[in-house]
């Protein structure tokens, strides 16, 4: 192609051209030229509530991590409540009425083979021990007055049922049956002097009586009337006493309650004392 063709080539490019604004609209219906699809981007996740975020940062960070032990600090933590510890109250013993305490004390002084306290009684039955006490007092007064051939009474320091002792005759037919083992003169002699002098010695003992009572010591201790208490200070010598099986015997409650030993003494025991010291 000559310059010349050249230049009118450019000429007519350039008398056709038209500017934009001057283009005529293309129709509406007409396809608009499809455009580059962008790529997809996803959507930003959800944030995870604020109890999670803590969650995750109490499981997630390691001992020591100071930024999850921040992030923690930051984050709210929903405390539990405190558990209340409710303890019960331990429920009382039910009280018993009156008829069944009368009948629970006297079934068990029925089988009692000594004396028993009101202590240990109202520990059995878990009621008061002035109930109790009071109980036994109207349970003995309401044998007397009923006439019953045994009765209720203290001894030893406790309350056992006796026989009553105008039946003591028809009891001791009964139960010895003439083959009682009674206790000699000597030993009821020598029971008296412990009972009224204790604590004594061996050697007190037979200077009263006179005679040796080695034996008849010996015989009181195996029977459980007496028992050793103990030793003289200045001698040595073992002490005897009368034991609590002495006074369920005698239905005694002490030996405060042993009848005075004066009017059966001789008018000149104060002479026959100096002479056996």
């Amino acid at each position: 192609m000559s310059n010349e063709e050249s230049r009118n080539s450019l000429a007519d490019q350039a008398a056709a051209w038209v500017p934009p604004w001057q283009r005529p609209t293309p129709p509406r219906n007409t396809p608009a030229p499809p455009r580059e699809e962008e790529p997809e981007t996803a959507a930003p996740p959800a944030a995870p509530p604020v109890a999670e975020i803590a969650e995750a940062v109490d499981t997630q960070a390691a001992p020591g991590d100071a930024a999850a032990e921040g992030a923690a600090a930051r984050v709210p933590r929903k405390q539990p409540a405190p558990r209340r510890r409710v303890t019960a109250a331990p429920e009382p013993p039910p009280e018993l009425d009156e008829a069944e305490l009368r009948g629970a004390l006297e079934a068990i002084l029925l089988v009692v083979d000594e004396p028993v306290a009101e202590t240990t009684l109202a520990e059995v039955l878990e009621q008061p021990a002035a109930r109790v006490g009071a109980m036994l007092d109207q349970i003995a007064a309401g044998y007397t007055a009923s006439g019953h051939g045994f009765e209720l009474r203290r001894a030893a320091g406790g309350w056992r049922l006796y026989t009553r002792p105008e039946y003591a005759g028809y009891v001791e037919r009964f139960v010895l049956d003439g083959q009682s083992v009674r206790l000699t003169q000597a030993a009821l002699e020598t029971l008296a002097v412990v009972a009224y002098k204790q604590p004594v010695t061996r050697s007190r003992i037979s200077a009263i009586r006179g005679v040796n009572c080695d034996g008849v010591i010996r015989t009181l201790v195996t029977r459980g009337l007496v028992e050793e208490c103990g030793s003289e200070p200045e001698s040595g010598a073992f002490l005897y006493r009368t034991t609590i099986l002495f006074l369920e015997k005698l239905g005694l409650n002490s030996v405060d309650e042993l009848p005075p030993l004066a009017p059966f003494l001789p008018d000149d025991v104060e002479e026959l004392s100096d002479v056996t010291r």
